[in-house]
C-alpha cells in the first residue's frame, strides 16, 4: 500500500508521461500523418495545388470549403528550398511554414506583400541562402509550406486556381 509520498510521487510520473507524450510525441505524429496525405497531391519540393474541398474530399485537416489550398512539403536535407507566390486576384491568401512539429515558422498574407511576389528561402541553421533573399529559419529537415487562398463564389475558382499555378517551390540549384 502507497502512503500519501508514494501516491503524490505516482501521480506526479504518470502526470510527467501524459505531459511528455502530449507535448513531445503526439504534434510530431499528427504532422507526419498530413504530410503523407499531402504527399499524395505532390512530390517533395515542389507545389502541389488541391481541388476545393468538399464533404468527400478532404487532404487537410478539417478544411475550409472557402479556400483553395496549396502545399509544399519540403525536405532541407538536399539544401535549402525557395518558395515563390504571384500576386493574385483573390479577397485573401496568405503562405504559412510550418515546422515537422507543427510549428509555425512563417506567415505572410497578400495584406502585407501588397502586389509583390513573395519570395523566401526556407533553410536549417548553417545552410547558406542566396544574397537579397528573405530566410526562413527552419529546426527540422521536413516541414509545410501552406498556400491558402479564399474563393469567394466557387464561379470564381477558375481564375484563382490559373493564378495559384504560378506559385513554385524547389531546391535551389
Amino acid at each position: 500500500m502507497l502512503n500519501r509520498l508514494g501516491w503524490i510521487g505516482l501521480v506526479a510520473a504518470i502526470a510527467m508521461l501524459v505531459h511528455w507524450l502530449a507535448v513531445g510525441m503526439i504534434p510530431g505524429r499528427l504532422m507526419g500523418i498530413a504530410m503523407d496525405r499531402i504527399e499524395q497531391n505532390a512530390p517533395v519540393n515542389a507545389m502541389g495545388h488541391a481541388p476545393l474541398s468538399t464533404a468527400e474530399r478532404r487532404v487537410i485537416v478539417r478544411p475550409s470549403p472557402d479556400l483553395a489550398y496549396s502545399t509544399c512539403l519540403f525536405d532541407l536535407s538536399q539544401g535549402p528550398v525557395a518558395v515563390s507566390v504571384q500576386p493574385m486576384d483573390a479577397p485573401y491568401w496568405s503562405l504559412s511554414v510550418f515546422d515537422d512539429e507543427t510549428n509555425v515558422r512563417f506567415v505572410r498574407n497578400d495584406r502585407e506583400t501588397g502586389d509583390q511576389p513573395l519570395n523566401v528561402v526556407l533553410a536549417r541553421e548553417g545552410q547558406a541562402v542566396p544574397d537579397g533573399s528573405e530566410a526562413v529559419r527552419v529546426p527540422s529537415d521536413r516541414g509545410l509550406a501552406l498556400l491558402r487562398i479564399l474563393v469567394p463564389e466557387r464561379d470564381a475558382f477558375a481564375a484563382i486556381n490559373a493564378a495559384r499555378q504560378m506559385a513554385t517551390c524547389g531546391v535551389i540549384e
